[in-house]
């Protein structure tokens, strides 16, 4: 489901000013905070490159130069996004603004050799010299951890392309099982940043506290100082269902999170989402709990549990 084109579409009929159009978003005035410990400051929402397979790479360098021309500083990507293809919307996009802002890459293989390659590509692909992070992918099962660390295992990649200056920093994103964050971040020491489903919904699966990444992975990753990202903000757009994007969006960022990445299809989305970080202000604690209640109520599971959240497993 592509989010708000559906609201969009069912709006246009209404006539008069349910119909009329938003005034374009200003450039600037995004709120900026730390990535961890490492003295850079980002834009608290990023652009993301998950969702380029859905438009075409016209319109995808389109919106990713709105976004710079917004303000926004943080560009998101992974190599296995649309096999490579996201990476070229990049690529063709951000040459002319690329010392301005942060760039990121993942790469889900678990050798150094298989990384190396990996980053050299997508290194070319983007049309840059190096990343500002590097991030090892979907560390998703305790074996990942395991293969990452062994020898000959993804982590010397990621340590020699960082002394080569091939990247900046060293992250790693799982979406799957906040149990194997905790596990990674026993390294912590070993790299900058944690990327993770933070939204909602996330606090009402299956009743279980210990496969919610607010309750568990979070806290661990605010513990060891690591800069942390939220992703699925929208929950693949079916919390919009119950939940209006700004109180997604405005949810996740009064987390302890530096930003979240955003998959943007159209310059309307991405525009929205400016809008409500420009004004964001924090929940209250009471703000927030009502939210967590209102999707725990579901009876029907359809925004909370594994019906929303196909992607944790164990």
């Amino acid at each position: 489901m592509q989010r708000r084109k559906f609201f969009g579409a069912a709006l246009a009929g209404l006539g008069g000013a349910a119909a009329a159009k938003p005034a374009k978003a200003k450039a600037g005035d995004i709120p900026m905070r730390l990535l961890g410990r490492t003295g850079v400051k980002l834009t608290c929402i990023g652009m993301g490159g998950a969702r380029f397979h859905l438009i075409s790479m016209q319109e995808g360098i389109a919106v990713v130069r709105r976004a710079y021309d917004l303000g926004i500083n943080y560009f998101d990507m992974a190599r296995s996004y649309a096999d490579g293809y996201a990476e070229s919307v990049y690529g063709n996009a951000i040459p002319p603004f690329r010392k301005d802002i942060f760039l990121t890459t993942k790469s889900g293989k678990r050798t150094a050799k298989e990384a190396e390659a990996e980053l050299n590509l997508s290194l070319k692909t983007m049309k840059t010299d190096h990343v500002d992070l590097w991030q090892m992918h979907g560390v998703n099962r305790m074996s990942d951890v395991q293969q990452i660390f062994a020898p000959g295992g993804a982590i010397e990649a990621f340590e020699a392309a960082k002394k080569a200056g091939k990247c900046r920093f060293i992250g790693y994103s799982n979406c799957r099982d906040p149990q194997v964050h905790v596990a990674m971040l026993k390294h912590a020491e070993r790299f900058d940043t944690a990327l993770m489903p933070l939204h909602v919904a996330d606090t009402s699966y299956s009743n279980s506290p210990d496969m919610s990444f607010v309750k568990t992975a979070l806290p661990a990753a605010v513990e060891r100082g690591v800069g942390i990202f939220g992703i699925k903000v929208f929950g693949n757009a079916f919390l919009l269902r119950t939940f209006s994007a700004p109180n997604c969006l405005r949810y996740s960022l009064s987390l302890p999170v530096t930003a979240c990445p955003l998959g943007f299809n159209t310059i309307g989305q991405l525009e929205d989402d400016v809008r409500t970080a420009q004004n964001f202000t924090p929940l209250t604690d009471d703000e927030r709990r009502a939210l967590e209640t209102r999707a725990g109520l579901d009876q029907f599971d359809v925004i909370k549990g594994p019906a929303l959240e196909y992607w944790k497993t164990r």
